[in-house]
């Protein structure tokens, strides 16, 4: 089964917009994660199976990681199944998400990417990743199924 691999930690871009919008104001400032994914879609590429191996890249911008998730299981005819728990999300906006009755998985993220990599690359692919500075927080977060799309 495919692994799903997440590049870091979701919802810092759509509660930092939200904050500005709104005239929120937390404890801690939110700052934007947006960045050029280029450079860590460049490594993940230079792995030793990278090109071989990534079966799909998306940003889970609109609609955040839940949203980008259920587009690839639906466009694919697969499922797939997250593991939360494994999902990195910073403290400051889990608190605001929790305040705001957001989840952060349907949360906005412009500097965060999602991958589909073969489950015999899936380390290999996450240690690329993980050397560069976009991707020091990357986390192997769910499988891809047979069962119906969803």
């Amino acid at each position: 089964m495919n692994r799903v691999i997440l590049s870091g930690a979701i919802g810092d871009h759509g509660i930092a917009i939200l904050a500005k919008r709104e005239g929120l104001e937390f404890e801690t400032e939110i700052l934007s994660d947006s960045a050029p994914l280029h450079q860590l879609v460049a490594a993940m590429l230079g792995a030793p199976s990278g090109t071989n191996a990534i079966r799909c890249l998306r940003d889970p911008t609109r609609g955040g990681v839940s949203s980008a998730l259920n587009e690839i299981a639906a466009q694919s005819q697969v499922s797939i199944q997250i593991e939360e728990t494994s999902i990195p999300v910073r403290d400051e906006v889990r608190g605001a998400c929790e305040l705001l009755g957001l989840d952060p998985l349907y949360v906005a993220n412009e500097g965060k990417l999602l991958a589909i990599v073969a489950p015999e690359a899936a380390e290999e692919i996450l240690d690329a990743m993980r050397h560069d500075p976009l991707g020091v927080e990357a986390q192997i977060i769910g499988t891809v199924g047979n069962e119906s799309a969803g």
